[in-house]
C-alpha cells in the first residue's frame, strides 16, 4: 500500500508533463518542472525494496518566484525472525511537502520569503513535524558559472514525538506521541556550481535553530546531464538533531542515485 504513494509521484509527473508543455507555449520559462526518481530492488539471498520520488515546480512571476516541493523515499529489507523465518519490514518511510513563495525586491538579487512544510518521518527522531517561517534572501555570490544564496529569518514548528518516544520532560511524564512547539531562526545557505555544459554540483545547507532542538540538513548533489532533458544525480544527505530520545540516533545518512528529468 505505502508503495503506491511513490507510485504517485511518477504518474503526477507524466500528469504534469501535459500542462507544461501548455504553459511554455503560452510563455517560455514562467514553468519549470523536475521529476526525480531511483529504485534499488534485489532478490535471491537478500530482498530489498527501495523507491525515491519528488518533484520539483518553479513558478516564475513578474515579482514572485514560487517553488513547490514533493518528496518520498520507501524501504522495505527482508529479516529473520528468532523461529528462522523471513518477512519484509519497513526499515525507513518519510515523506515531504513545502512550498516557498519569494517576493522580488528592488535591492538587485535580494528577496522577501514566506515558507511552509511538512514532514512525516516513521522512523525519524520526530513523527512530525510542521514549520512555517519569514525572512530575508540575498545572492552572496553571483558569477557566470557558480552562485550563493542565503536566507534567515524568524519561524514557527509544531512537531510530535514517535509513539515509541522514550524521552521524557522536565517532571519526568513521558513525551510519547505528545506534539509540542516552538519559535525557531532559520537558516539556508543555497550553492550552485555548473561545472561545464553536462555537469553541475549543488550544496544545500538548512538549519533550524530552537530551544527544543537544532535541526540540520545538508545535501551535497552532484548532476550529470545525459539528454536535454534527463540528468543523473548522485546525492549524499545528513539530518542531524542535536536532542534525540537514547534509543535514537542523532544523525542520519543517505546516499542516492536517481534520474532526473526537467521539463
Amino acid at each position: 500500500m505505502k508503495l503506491k504513494l511513490l507510485s504517485i509521484l511518477v504518474a503526477a509527473t507524466a500528469a504534469t508533463n501535459a500542462f507544461a508543455d501548455d504553459a511554455e507555449q503560452v510563455e517560455q520559462k514562467t514553468w519549470e518542472v523536475t521529476s526525480e526518481l531511483g529504485a534499488i530492488i534485489t532478490s535471491g539471498n537478500t530482498e530489498t525494496t527501495t523507491l525515491k520520488g519528488g518533484i520539483k515546480v518553479l513558478h516564475h512571476l513578474e515579482r514572485w518566484n514560487n517553488e513547490y516541493k514533493i518528496d518520498g523515499i520507501y524501504k522495505e529489507d527482508e529479516v529473520e525472525n528468532d523461529d528462522g523465518t523471513k518477512d519484509k519490514q519497513r526499515t525507513n518511510e518519510k515523506y515531504a511537502i513545502s512550498a516557498q513563495g519569494n517576493y522580488k525586491l528592488n535591492e538587485k538579487h535580494s528577496h522577501l520569503f514566506i515558507y511552509g512544510s511538512h514532514v512525516s518521518d516513521y522512523f525519524g527522531a520526530y513523527r512530525s513535524e510542521s514549520v512555517v517561517s519569514a525572512g530575508y534572501g540575498l545572492r552572496l555570490l553571483n558569477e557566470k558559472t557558480m552562485w550563493l544564496s542565503a536566507e534567515i529569518g524568524p519561524g514557527y514548528k509544531y512537531f510530535k514525538y514517535p509513539d515509541v518516544s522514550t524521552e521524557v520532560d522536565e517532571n519526568g511524564n513521558s513525551l510519547a506521541g505528545e506534539y509540542e512547539g516552538e519559535i525557531i531562526a532559520l537558516g539556508k545557505l543555497d550553492y550552485n556550481w555548473q561545472i561545464s555544459d553536462n555537469a553541475r554540483f549543488t550544496q544545500l545547507v538548512t538549519v533550524e535553530y530552537g530551544d527544543t532542538n537544532t535541526k540540520t540538513r545538508s545535501e551535497t548533489a552532484l548532476l550529470a546531464k545525459i539528454n536535454g532533458s534527463l540528468q543523473m544525480k548522485v546525492a549524499y544527505n545528513i539530518i542531524n538533531n542535536s536532542d534525540v530520545a537514547d534509543d535514537k540516533e542523532s544523525t542520519d545518512t543517505e546516499t542516492s542515485l536517481t534520474l532526473v528529468y526537467s521539463f
